[in-house]
């Protein structure tokens, strides 16, 4: 649990390195809080297109309002390991602006927060992965 909340306590540190497991975890702890939203405010709506049904879902509600506060409050912390993120890899932060190609962009941010992170020390800071410098999580 430590690691899925660790983005929040370094809010809006743009500096450093995170390692993949931060990111990862980061992630899921938002999705599970929006798919517990989805399930105590969620409403399910069927509607009738073009010779076809569209089925969907969408937060009603108190459950928009805290929705839109927990992305709002996640916002900035998921930015900030994102750019540290790539950080680890020794890439700038300006790479999450590949976010604005469709399909290509994105699929490369994937590969990007997929890949390992360079060993040792680079231009970004000390590797979070070495044991020597626990002081990068505090």
């Amino acid at each position: 649990m430590e690691w899925m909340i660790l983005p929040y306590r370094r809010y809006a540190e743009f500096t450093g390195r995170s390692r993949r497991k931060e990111y990862w975890m980061f992630a899921l702890f938002y999705l599970l809080v929006m798919i517990a939203l989805n399930a105590v405010f969620g409403t399910n709506q069927v509607e009738r297109g073009t010779g076809s049904f569209v089925y969907g879902t969408r937060l009603v509600g108190a459950g928009s309002w805290a929705g839109g506060l927990f992305w709002l409050a996640s916002l900035v912390p998921g930015l900030a390991v994102s750019v540290r993120r790539l950080h680890d890899q020794d890439r700038t932060g300006w790479l999450l602006l590949l976010w604005l190609i469709p399909f290509l962009g994105w699929f490369a941010l994937l590969v990007f927060m997929c890949l390992e992170g360079t060993r040792g020390q680079n231009r970004y800071g000390p590797d979070p992965k070495d044991p020597a410098n626990a002081e990068v999580f505090r």
